[in-house]
């Protein structure tokens, strides 16, 4: 299985790094977005081990989770084309809403 980051995933990765840059410390923010990067690896031999994710049930892609600390990792996995996608990335210290986001 291939792991591929949406922009959104990414962007919200580049909003994590810098918050925790400039209100605790650049090492605290390398940490914890190396954990969350690493995180999906083991999704390469169990992609099927996270939850499906609820709150995105009405979309026609079947969207699951595993977590890093307080991120929620929202991925697909599209078997024909042997690959997990992470589509976000998700603060579960926010209004469990906000997930609902269009992008």
């Amino acid at each position: 299985m291939k792991i591929t980051w949406s922009a959104l995933a990414e962007e919200q990765l580049d909003k994590i790094f810098d918050f925790y840059e400039i209100n605790v410390s650049p090492n605290v923010a390398s940490k914890i977005v190396i954990g969350i990067i690493n995180e999906p690896n083991k999704l390469i031999n169990s992609p099927y081990i996270g939850q499906e994710e609820e709150l995105l049930n009405h979309r026609n892609i079947k969207y699951r989770y595993i977590t890093h600390k307080n991120y929620k990792i929202i991925y697909s996995v599209d078997s024909q084309q042997n690959s997990i996608k992470i589509a976000d990335v998700f603060d579960t210290r926010q209004n469990p809403q906000k997930l609902r986001r269009n992008k």
